[in-house]
């Protein structure tokens, strides 16, 4: 039995909260964000007084550790930004409490994310006895616990790796984005890059792209862009020759990025108007809509898999391993979208995997470094069945 702590209140935070309070391994849940209105809404949706709320700015050390200290946290979910990882993970270190995030440090000031921040935190954790378990979303998430466990019953050697993203839903809004719009542009106007004969190839932002055909869905365009599981899973299953991510996009999608970019808004530099200094990506955040905003009306399904080749006794096999989600069915559930829902669901699990026992070690470990069997058997009962499918043509 166990407490725990959910910092972030977007679409993401609803479902862990959602999830969490339904899991009698959490005896004690707080939801905690800077606006505690938020929590409180969700709460209230959950109801049986399940859920407790307070107010924290993520940014500050000194605001998480007095929560904490208050609380007493077994682990954290951080569903929070990016930017935030660290100082919660500081402050997790300086109270005793295990950590769990979906997505891994980026510096504000700079479009560029990789683990090499978080990583360098292993030996403190170690050595106080307390685990950080990172990237336990969707992908980063069950993308590397897909290739785990892959490795460990249907291959002897893995030597390619292409993760494929498909959201096929359509929400009805001209342009929006399905989790934080300045994390999302952030993500796909950088360079891509993908893993190759023992090192990163770049490519331009979204140049390379192909057709692909995703399960219930048919054709759509995939563009290679670059994803931090890559950096882990190519560490941690040193076979691989070759490793890339692909994400669909629609057209009408990445015209309106295009003039994004144009005009100037996706700058992530301070600039002077009126007398203020404003990000201009901050406030074309402020004015897209809210992601968790989608959900009532978005429809179709999201397609997120693993297509694997490799060596098995001596032989070629290829293996794609996948889950669909439906945007309607997620709603219904949690009151959000596919996205935030595939995304929200393993960083649940993944704790309940930390308090059971099942996912152990003092230190920082990515999600691919535990046991995928125990996570995987329960994936599908928390509404994320998966697929495997062997032998087939892989299209990349």
């Amino acid at each position: 039995m166990s407490r725990l702590l959910i910092i972030g209140a977007g679409g993401v935070g609803t479902v862990v909260a959602h999830k969490a309070a339904k899991n009698e391994v959490f005896t004690d849940i707080m939801l905690a964000s800077r606006t505690k209105a938020k929590c409180d809404e969700i709460a209230a949706a959950i109801g049986g007084n399940r859920i407790q709320t307070a107010r924290v700015d993520a940014d500050s050390v000194q605001e998480l550790v007095e929560l904490m200290r208050s609380f007493k946290p077994d682990i954290v979910i951080n569903v929070a930004l990016p930017y935030q990882d660290l100082t919660i993970m500081d402050a997790c270190l300086e109270c005793g409490v295990n950590y769990l995030d979906t997505a891994n440090y980026e510096p504000k000031d700079e479009a560029h994310f990789e683990y090499s921040w978080q990583w360098a935190y292993h030996d403190r954790f170690k050595a106080k006895g307390l685990t950080a378990i990172l990237g336990c979303g969707f992908d980063p998430g069950v993308s590397a616990i897909f290739t785990a466990y892959a490795a460990k019953h249907h291959f002897d050697e893995i030597q390619y790796l292409d993760i494929v993203d498909c959201n096929a839903g359509n929400h009805g809004k001209a342009f929006a984005t399905n989790f934080n719009p300045e994390i999302n542009i952030r993500e796909i106007t950088q360079n891509g890059r993908y893993w190759e004969n023992g090192q990163w190839v770049k490519t331009g932002p979204l140049e390379i792209h192909k057709m692909l055909t995703y399960p219930n869905i048919g054709q759509r365009d995939s563009y290679l862009l670059y994803h931090e599981e890559l950096e882990s899973l190519v560490k941690n299953f040193p076979t691989i020759k070759r490793a890339r991510f692909w994400m669909t996009f629609g057209q009408e999608y990445l015209t309106h990025l295009r003039v994004i970019q144009d005009i100037g808004m996706a700058r992530i530099d301070e600039v002077e108007y009126n007398g203020v200094k404003i990000v201009p990506l901050q406030f074309l955040k402020a004015v897209l809509p809210d992601p968790k905003s989608l959900g009532s009306n978005y429809h179709g399904q999201t397609s997120i898999g693993c297509r694997i080749r490799g060596l098995k006794d001596g032989k070629e096999r290829t293996y794609y391993i996948y889950n669909n989600c439906d945007h309607e069915a997620a709603y219904k559930e949690t009151g959000t979208q596919a996205v935030s829902y595939t995304t929200g669901v393993p960083a649940a699990l993944g704790a309940a995997m930390f308090v059971r026992g099942l996912w152990k070690g003092a230190g920082v470990y990515n999600v691919e470094q535990f046991d995928p069997d125990p996570f995987l058997a329960e994936l599908g009962e928390q509404g994320l069945p998966w697929v495997e499918k062997f032998d087939i043509d892989l299209e990349v």
